[in-house]
């Protein structure tokens, strides 16, 4: 299913910072940007539900650490927000023995 895409200016500025920082995955990144619009669950992108804050969001691949974070929003006719693009380590929850939690998040 074909999907309008619609980027908002935090995308944009973020799509701009990393392809400066990181010009080896344009093309990458343009390929993904291109499937998303076509078909947004398409096996390559590995799209999945994200849970916790972002549970309303989806998430697909671009490359084994970069993901785009997106919203399907309903305006006369789906469109695909982008919300986030960046590089994630590992990150792990924990829990000290006073009962507070805590996160640890690997750099990539």
């Amino acid at each position: 299913m074909n999907r309008p895409i619609k980027q908002t200016a935090g995308f944009a500025r973020a799509i701009r910072r990393l392809l400066k920082r990181n010009p080896e995955i344009r093309q990458a990144v343009q390929e993904s940007l291109l499937q998303l619009e076509s078909d947004a669950f398409d096996a390559r992108l590995r799209t999945h539900k994200l849970k916790g804050e972002l549970a309303d969001s989806w998430a697909c691949s671009v490359a084994y650490d970069l993901r785009i974070v997106f919203d399907f929003v309903d305006d006369a006719g789906i469109e695909t927000i982008y919300l986030s693009i960046g590089q994630y380590g590992y990150i792990a929850l924990g829990t000290d023995p006073d009962g507070n939690m805590f996160g640890m998040h690997s750099v990539p």
